[in-house]
């Protein structure tokens, strides 16, 4: 029974850290880039974008592709960036064990 207790108190101290992350990445911000620094794309941890800042030099109605291919590139680097500070995140919470599979923070 007692380490069924322990168990318990366990996982409320998990679920606080949790709690705790959930916070944290609610104010870690990411820049993701493309077109060598021309488009610049700001996430928050969880994945909502904050905005997006775009060179002039590409404000001319012929760039309009490059600009949209542009925008979606500097998201998926802003993506891929989150994922590995919430794996670092997770890392030092879980003391290095991997998520359960279909759990996510985001």
């Amino acid at each position: 029974m007692a380490d069924f207790l322990g168990l318990m108190k366990q996982a409320a101290q998990l679920q606080s850290k949790m709690q705790e992350l959930q916070e944290e990445l609610d104010k870690i911000e990411v820049e993701g880039t493309a077109g060598g620094g021309l488009v610049t794309a700001t996430m928050t941890a969880k994945g909502e974008l904050k905005g997006v800042r775009i060179d002039v030099s590409l404000l001319k109605p012929e760039e309009k592709e490059i600009v949209e291919d542009l925008i979606a590139a500097a998201h998926a680097d802003a993506r891929r960036k989150i994922e590995a500070v919430v794996q670092e995140k997770m890392k030092s919470l879980t003391g290095g064990l991997p998520l359960p599979p279909g759990l996510k923070l985001f």
